[in-house]
């Protein structure tokens, strides 16, 4: 990939129970789309196109970070990834001339950097910072996004594609799937192998804030063979703990909802129910690409999700629409009750407390 952002590659959609050449259009004021009647086909090479920092983060840099002067820390992991991306800029060493001379030795420093800190720190914004400093090829993602890649396109494709590439930067790491967990170390022990940098981010959770490196010991332990690879960088500063969950606006009525649908270009209109179950039958790594030519989302009847296969999967959804900042008009009940309190003190809570942020931030912005 190039150091600037990709054109859109095309995708085709197959309505959900009609002739696969049907092609979904885009909306019309008057006339929104539904999700659920869509089934993005996205070829593989627009997955790895698309590996690139979300739109809020696409004109970020290292000089648009501003550290907070009380929180030292902050200041350090810009030098640090700096430093970082200055090795990254310099030339390639050049390949051996014969079979008696040495092979030049690998450029000095870590083959990786990783960045441990709580929530709302600018982590995203210091990793995005990174890739928009590096050469190409790179490639940016979410831990999420990087296992449906893998998924996708199989794990040797997925070595194979990503293993010409300089960099690979992975948001959210997430350490609470063992067997997700194992895969992508595996796959960056390979990547490391064939001479690819990385850096990767992970929130520490909001009750193990007060227990300094807690993340960034439990990151290194579970990569195994890769963390004397990694230099970590603990980011501080005002935390998600401190902010606590934002609250969310109150619902509108189904009638409200499908008023405002027909109004609004480019929007897309669902019951919550159903497009929880069409959610089941798309690949989590065509989200994306379910919402291309969408504008704002428009929800009936949201419930609470207690099932974890399903929660899941809204996760990733959420995720999706808070990349492209799209704004969600919702009845029923609010975005905050949507995961059971005991979901919120499970084994995924991190992603849940994402996600709950996320939807009732991406609410908040359709009620202004």
């Amino acid at each position: 990939m190039s150091g600037s952002l990709p054109r859109r590659l095309p995708f085709t959609t197959v309505p959900a129970a009609s002739h696969p050449e049907a092609i979904v259009g885009t909306t019309v004021t008057g006339s929104p789309l539904a999700l659920t009647a869509r089934r993005p086909v996205v070829p593989a090479e627009r997955l790895v196109a698309e590996m690139v920092p979300p739109p809020r983060f696409a004109g970020v840099s290292f000089g648009s970070y501003l550290p907070d002067a009380t929180q030292p820390s902050q200041a350090e992991a810009v030098t640090v990834l700096e430093q970082f991306a200055a090795q990254l800029t310099s030339p390639a060493p050049a390949k051996r001339a014969g079979w008696f001379r040495k092979a030049p030795k690998a450029p000095a420093g870590p083959a990786g950097v990783y960045l441990d800190g709580g929530y709302g720190v600018g982590k995203t914004h210091l990793l995005a910072s990174l890739w928009h400093a590096a050469p190409g090829p790179k490639a940016f993602g979410t831990f999420v996004e990087l296992t449906n890649l893998v998924g996708a396109l199989g794990f040797q494709q997925a070595v194979q594609t990503l293993s010409g590439h300089r960099l690979l930067c992975i948001d959210e790491f997430e350490l609470d799937d063992p067997g997700d967990t194992v895969l992508v170390s595996t796959l960056l022990s390979r990547l490391v192998e064939a001479g690819v940098k990385l850096a990767a981010t992970s929130n520490t959770l909001p009750e193990k804030l007060g227990e300094g490196r807690f993340a960034a010991t439990d990151f290194l332990r579970e990569i195994q063979g890769l963390s004397a690879h990694f230099r970590s960088v603990r980011i501080d500063g005002q935390d998600y703990r401190h902010r606590g969950l934002p609250a969310a606006p109150p619902p509108y009525s189904d009638e409200d909802v499908a008023k405002r649908a027909a109004d609004a270009p480019g929007a897309s209109l669902d019951d919550f129910g159903d497009l929880l179950d069409h959610l089941s039958v798309v690949h989590p790594s065509r989200y994306g690409a379910l919402l291309d030519d969408v504008h704002a989302v428009f929800l009936r009847g949201v419930c609470q999700v207690t099932d974890q296969s399903t929660a899941l999967r809204l996760v990733v959804l959420a995720d999706r629409m808070y990349d492209r900042e799209l704004p969600i008009t919702a009845s029923g009940i609010p975005f905050d009750q949507v995961f059971p309190e005991e979901m919120l003190r499970g084994g995924y809570r991190k992603k849940y407390l994402r996600a709950v942020s996320r939807l009732v931030a991406l609410a908040r912005d359709s009620a202004r």
